[in-house]
């Protein structure tokens, strides 16, 4: 019988077990503290617990399930990147990026995705499973170990590595709420954020749950044509109904919503484009979030240039509408979401695309 993974469970199911083991409840708080405030490793450091439920812990739990592979840090060191082995097979990535003041993990839900997104390399592999609740906590958990030993902390957790979190809806608001428990590693909500490519049936469900974690809506295009070319999960939610299922999200929570636009010169960049977004979002509690591409090989894309951006931005502020340029991170060690996991499986991409997004939106601007 294979061991169960230790950040599989939730308090009531501590609770539970340590019941079975003819423990007081008690004990489950103390295994719960352990793992997510002193990051204990292993059941021998669970010393609050008597020697008979530290055994029970180590015969009935496993605390690792991922396995660090490889490890890149880029040439500034701001970006650390992991590429953990499941124990099935697939593999999954995870980033830490340092800013100033904010110490960030962008984490995955599940290994490959299935939303086909062109321009990402992790939709390019395709969905190879999700992950459990406890392997999306397990990246967190590792890399809090890793800077608390440096002196440090996670401040900051963003849900856009690889897969589509809303796709793996359960285990990824089970593994969020979790981090966010006050009596475990107690993460501010407000300092977590989910990016979705805009599964309108989650994102109503989301709204209707209350929780507090930030929302991030990957748009990248303002009329359909082209984004249903850039996503073709967009092809079932139209943009009309995703805008007003977003609409429907900001006036339950009265939460503002991010909206994030990856660059791709001559397709999406252009000032039809950002007149199109302008007038799209007009009015609404948002925030545009510019993202110039990260390169793939199954994509032939390319960046917009720094000139390109700020033209884009700033018809974008003059409407009133909150924008930033987001700073490129790791781009020398692959650190966009798929990259690295492509090579350690030796996958080819499924599909090579390019010349007809670029051709789609060469018409709409030349001269910049």
């Amino acid at each position: 019988m294979s061991k169960r993974h230790v950040y599989d469970l939730d308090l009531p199911e501590w609770e539970q077990w340590v019941q079975e083991q003819g423990q007081p409840r008690y004990r489950a708080r103390q295994i719960w503290e352990g793992l997510y405030r002193h990051l204990w490793d292993r059941p021998e450091a669970f010393h609050p617990l008597p020697k008979a439920l530290r055994a029970a812990l180590a015969e009935a739990f496993t605390f690792r399930r991922l396995t660090p592979e490889q490890e890149q840090v880029s040439s500034d060191g701001e970006t650390h990147k992991t590429l953990f082995r499941l124990p099935d097979g697939p593999v999954v990535e995870t980033v830490r990026m340092r800013y100033l003041k904010r110490r960030t993990l962008c984490i995955s839900t599940q290994s490959g995705c299935a939303m086909g997104c062109v321009f990402c390399a992790t939709g390019q592999l395709g969905l190879l499973r999700n992950l459990t609740a406890g392997e999306i906590v397990e990246q967190v958990i590792y890399y809090a170990r890793w800077l608390r030993a440096q002196g440090d902390r996670v401040t900051n957790i963003v849900v856009m590595g690889m897969g589509e979190p809303f796709h793996n809806y359960a285990a990824t608001m089970e593994a969020l709420d979790r981090l966010n428990h006050p009596r475990g590693f107690n993460l501010g909500a407000r300092r977590i954020t989910i990016s979705t490519v805009g599964l309108v049936p989650k994102i109503r469900q989301f709204a209707r749950e209350g929780r507090q974690y930030n929302l991030a809506v990957s748009l990248h295009a303002a009329d359909d044509a082209l984004r249903q070319q850039l996503i073709p999960v967009a092809r079932r939610w139209p943009l009309a109904e995703l805008m007003d299922t977003v609409q429907d999200y900001i006036r339950q929570t009265h939460r503002r919503v991010t909206f994030e636009w990856a660059l791709i010169r001559d397709v999406n960049d252009t000032p039809e484009q950002a007149h199109k977004l302008k007038r799209l979002l007009r009015g609404m509690l948002a925030h545009v979030n510019l993202i110039p591409l990260n390169p793939t090989p199954g994509y032939e894309g390319r960046a917009s240039t720094q000139r390109r951006a700020e033209a884009f931005c700033a018809i974008l502020r003059e409407a009133g509408i909150p924008c930033t340029i987001r700073l490129r991170r790791g781009i020398d060690i692959q650190a966009g979401c798929g990259q690295l996991a492509g090579q350690a499986l030796g996958q080819r991409p499924r599909f090579l695309v390019g010349k007809s997004l670029r051709a789609a939106g060469a018409t709409e601007e030349r001269t910049a």
